[in-house]
């Protein structure tokens, strides 16, 4: 069976390489390298236009990953900003938001991970704790912290004990959002993992960065996932329907 095709969103900032400094495309390479370390063939999915341009991308894909990075905007979910709330990014947010939602409408697995988690949990009608201490290792410099889940949910299965993990973030899950359950939790409470245990497919966030890790566990569980609906339900539009591509002379 071919490797399942897993998204992995990214975000328009600008980059310099060569004798270039222009907007680019970018996403740390760690994720598709972990996605490639847990079976998944990765592709790298640009900002689009929401809604409609989500729900077609989604469809191509086996399994999607909503990446880390910037705070979610604080009017997402009805709050004023905190002076420590990071700049906004709205296109992001809202192209993000649309893959999410199309995901859990099409039934595509789904991985958050860290702003992903959070915005997962915006989605679904959640707020967010906008700063918390002591969950990075300092500017730039990813901490570590344990991890313990809760027994019974999806992320237990998949790591079924307490786990030392990478984690970069100020931000954390306040009220969830409906249908979601906490299924892990750091020492001093922040909600650490979160899905939606009632959905035909896994829809899981995490807070920490697995790609910063070795543990493949996390991303194997949504590889396994995106596997088993494309063995049981091939992905629409299905490939093999589209049109041969015509040489260009």
């Amino acid at each position: 069976m071919p490797r399942p095709v897993i998204g992995i969103s990214t975000y328009q900032d600008p980059a310099r390489w060569g004798v270039w400094e222009m907007p680019a495309v970018l996403l740390p390479a760690a994720y598709p390298r972990l996605v490639r370390a847990a079976g998944g063939l990765a592709v790298l999915l640009p900002p689009d236009d929401a809604e409609d341009a989500a729900r077609d991308t989604v469809a191509a894909l086996d399994g999607l990953v909503i990446a880390g990075g910037a705070d979610v905007e604080p009017a997402r979910y009805g709050a004023v900003a905190d002076p420590r709330t990071g700049p906004p990014a709205r296109e992001r947010d809202a192209w993000e938001l649309a893959l999410i939602r199309a995901a859990i409408d099409q039934q595509v697995p789904l991985l958050g991970i860290c702003r992903g988690m959070q915005l997962l949990n915006v989605a679904l009608g959640g707020t967010l704790i906008q700063h918390l201490e002591d969950h990075t290792g300092g500017l730039g410099v990813f901490g570590s912290h344990a991890v313990t889940p809760v027994t019974g949910t999806a992320y237990a299965d998949a790591v079924p004990e307490t786990a030392m993990v990478p984690a970069y973030h100020h931000q954390a899950v306040d009220r969830l959002g409906t249908g979601l359950v906490a299924s892990a939790h750091a020492p001093d409470g922040t909600v650490e993992a979160l899905e939606l245990p009632d959905h035909a497919s896994l829809v899981l966030g995490v807070q920490w960065h697995p790609e910063m890790g070795r543990d493949t566990r996390v991303m194997a569980a949504l590889v396994r996932a995106a596997g088993e609906r494309v063995a049981s339900a091939p992905r629409t539009p299905d490939r093999s329907s589209r049109a041969p591509r015509t040489p260009v002379s």
